[in-house]
Parts: C-alpha cells; structure tokens; sequence
C-alpha cells in the first residue's frame, strides 16, 4: 500500500479525536499499517487539537514530517493556517466553512483571518483546496456536531476503501443512538461537489 500521511487539525470540541480514531481503524481494514499520534493540550477548554494519521505497508513513526501530508482535514480556518507548513506542493486540502476566533481576536490586538486570506494562502502550497460547508450540512441535519462526519466523507471518496467500511467503523466508534445521523452526514460529505 502508498504511504499517506494525513493531518486533522480543529479545536476542542469539534470531534478532531473522533475523526482520527476512525480514519486509523479505516487504514487498518484496508491492510495497511497504521500509527496515530495526537495533540489536545487544551481542548476541554476550546484549544488546538492536531492528529497524524500514517498508512503504508511500513509506518516507522505516527508523526508526519513538515512538508509530507498528503491529505490536511482543517476542521476550521485558522487551524489550517496555523499547521500550513506540513503540507507539500501535492497536499489536498478539506477546509471546513466553521470559525472559532480565538479570545486574542475578540479581545485583543489580532485579527481572523477573512475566507479570502485563508483560501489564497492555503492555494500557495497546496495542490488542491476543497471548501466542504461541513457546519451547515451538520446544522441542515439537526446536529452541528456532526461536521466531522462530512469531513470524512469527503476524504472517503478519495481513498480506495469501500464505503460500507467507512460506515462499519464509523458504526463501531458511535453510539447506536448517534450512528445514525453521523452515516447521513458522511454520505453528504461523500456526495458532494467538494469530494476529493
């Protein structure tokens, strides 16, 4: 199996954890070998949480090296500006349409970054740059903490991993009550425009 690298970047809350956990069971289905790695210092209260996920017949380490990543899932906007430096001219991009503008943007001195700062940015060094309205999806469903699911859905469709495995492990990871609307939302992430 190719070697890929992946990045899911978000803040606390967002289902970033969630996400990785079930993209590395999906590699380990598809044969791979996989290594996960994760950091949510913060989350609990809003802060940064970053995952690397690594699939190939030989994964050394479950850190992607900076300018290595294959696929960079940015749960939301400033994240994805803040892990820029591990993408590599051949990285697609899955930008979610949510921002969570940190205190420092409120309160102080810095300033969000506007769509348009965001989008040419990211297009600097990646190869591909998807706009995925993750948020609005998840809140047309009834439940905006499902974005994550559309997120995957629409990484799933540019990996060769059948979709019943995705919703098999999707399956395994949820709460029956909860599958549900989290299989509605992949297959919307699936399906969409913005699919890889």
């Amino acid at each position: 199996m190719k070697k890929l690298n992946f990045l899911l970047a978000g803040v606390g809350g967002q289902g970033t954890l969630l996400a990785s956990d079930v993209l590395a069971e999906v590699g380990m289905r598809a044969g791979a070998e996989v290594k996960k790695s994760e950091v949510h210092g913060m989350s609990q209260r809003g802060g940064a949480v970053t995952s690397h996920v690594r699939w190939g017949d030989q994964v050394a380490s479950p850190l992607c090296e900076a300018g290595t990543v294959d696929y960079f899932v940015a749960q939301e906007k400033l994240e994805a500006l803040r892990w820029i430096e591990f993408l590599s001219p051949a990285s697609t991009v899955l930008l979610s349409d949510q921002s969570l503008p940190p205190t420092s943007t409120v309160f102080g001195d810095d300033r969000y970054p506007d769509d348009e700062q965001v989008l040419s940015t990211l297009r600097q060094v990646a190869s591909s740059v998807r706009r995925v309205p993750a948020t609005q999806i998840a809140e047309r469903l009834g439940n905006p903490r499902v974005a994550n699911s559309v997120l995957l859905g629409a990484l799933s469709a540019a990996l060769d991993v059948t979709e019943e495995d995705w919703l098999a492990v999707l399956a395994s990871r949820l709460p029956p009550n909860h599958f549900e609307i989290n299989r509605q939302a992949f297959l919307a992430g699936r399906q969409g425009d913005w699919a890889i």
